[in-house]
């Protein structure tokens, strides 16, 4: 299985900025498209943005225009920017491959917390 390991979440004032990034584990990562997801408090993990092994990208109407999602094939590593951050944004970040059933796959990382707040 591959292992995920996320990183760079914190405190951000509403309107910042912030980078998080996912390193993985595995041969295969640069064949899988892969996704950053989020849960908030008790709400169900949703798909945030996406990116293919080729690099085409599509994004949740939440944050179109404000994330941008990319990979580094010859690091392991997806990256996603976060600009003009909202206090809904408040969740914690995981990356994992995409297609998966988020209510199902039990192959997680711990993830990084995002705050959003004045």
């Amino acid at each position: 299985q591959v292992q995920l390991v996320e990183s760079g979440g914190g405190l951000v004032q509403p309107g910042g900025s912030l980078r998080v990034s996912c390193a993985a584990s595995g041969s295969a990562f640069s064949i899988n498209a892969m996704g950053w997801y989020r849960q908030a408090p008790g709400k169900q993990r949703e798909l945030v943005a996406r990116i293919s092994s080729g690099g085409s990208r599509n994004y949740a109407a939440s944050v179109k225009g404000r994330f941008t999602i990319s990979r580094d094939n010859a690091k392991n590593t997806v990256y996603l920017q976060m600009n003009s951050l909202k206090p809904e944004d408040t969740a914690v970040y995981y990356c994992n491959i995409w297609p998966i059933d988020v209510l199902r796959y039990d192959n997680w990382g711990q993830g990084t917390q995002v705050t959003v707040s004045s």
